[in-house]
């Protein structure tokens, strides 16, 4: 894997309006960078911002604050973005949780993973968008047969693996997966983890993989970040952070994870964490080498 940075998150904030008076702080002070080659997951249970990062990377949001630079462009930069534009929205994908609402449900599964070819006027490297189509489809273990179905005529799964097979059509340098297994059967989550990692491997994009389901978080990522109340509270290569939490919030969310010997499940204890305990005002501090954690600098 490539120490080159490709994707550079700095200080990012975002607040989204309630009333006249008041505002949820939805991202606080979150930065982390994502290299050439890696898959990075960020982990945290349901409200904690995850999706709000995402959709700010993307610049589906404007964020109130902080910088995200990709390949040394601050996308959040109107300027910088309009210079840039062709490049962002090809080489940078995305794929949502829902599949139901991301795909037209109007339109054929071939002309979804034609469209943004269309729409960018790329020559199609296979001859013809079609082929192009059936191509991404085969990639992504689905017949040719399934080009003219619509997206009601298939399972989740199949809906998901289309909208895997659109985002890769753009060869993308950046991937980002928004929770893209939770609304799907266990089963077929593992499917679709699998399915990531052999088309990482073999098109060496760099990943930022977003979920709650700790053990695909596990299987999959290289680095993962831990998210609580919009705020980073940990970050660490996997293996590490898994065999080594520090922040207790971390240690409370891995207690959670099932065990599956029935005993062992019986005999697991459950971590509590305060939410009065949360350390609102503290930054990440590294403790040993790309592990950091949430927690106040001391002084002298």
């Amino acid at each position: 894997m490539s120490k080159e940075i490709l994707l550079d998150v700095q200080h990012l904030s975002h607040i989204f309006p309630l009333t006249k008076k008041a505002a949820l702080k939805a991202v606080d002070d979150v930065s982390f960078e994502i290299r050439r080659g890696e898959i990075f997951g960020l982990v945290g249970e349901s409200g904690c911002g995850k999706s709000t990062v995402a959709r700010c990377i993307m610049n589906v949001y404007k964020p109130q604050s902080g910088r995200i630079l990709y390949k040394g462009i601050d996308v959040c930069d109107a300027k910088e973005f309009g210079k840039n534009k062709r490049m962002l929205q090809t080489t940078r994908q995305m794929i949502f949780q829902d599949s139901d609402s991301s795909l037209n449900q109007r339109m054929k599964v071939c002309d979804i993973i034609a469209e943004p070819m269309k729409i960018q006027h790329m020559m199609p490297k296979r001859g013809s968008l079609r082929a192009e189509a059936e191509f991404q489809m085969y990639y992504v273990g689905l017949d040719a047969e399934y080009l003219d179905k619509y997206p009601g005529e298939l399972s989740g799964g199949q809906r998901q693996r289309v909208a895997i097979a659109r985002a890769l059509a753009m060869e993308p340098e950046l991937l980002v997966a928004d929770e893209p297994i939770a609304s799907l059967d266990v089963s077929i989550q593992a499917q679709i983890v699998n399915l990531f990692k052999h088309l990482q491997k073999e098109h060496g994009f760099s990943f930022l993989f977003i979920a709650h389901d700790l053990a695909m978080v596990a299987f999959l990522c290289d680095r993962v970040g831990v998210m609580y109340r919009g705020k980073l509270v940990e970050i660490a290569p996997t293996k590490e952070l898994f065999a080594d939490p520090r922040h207790h919030y971390t240690k409370a969310l891995l207690s959670a994870i099932p065990v599956p010997d029935p005993r062992k499940e019986r005999a697991r204890r459950l971590i509590e964490f305060r939410e009065e305990d949360f350390l609102c005002d503290g930054e990440l501090i590294q403790e040993a080498p790309e592990h950091f954690v949430l927690g106040r600098r001391k002084k002298g």
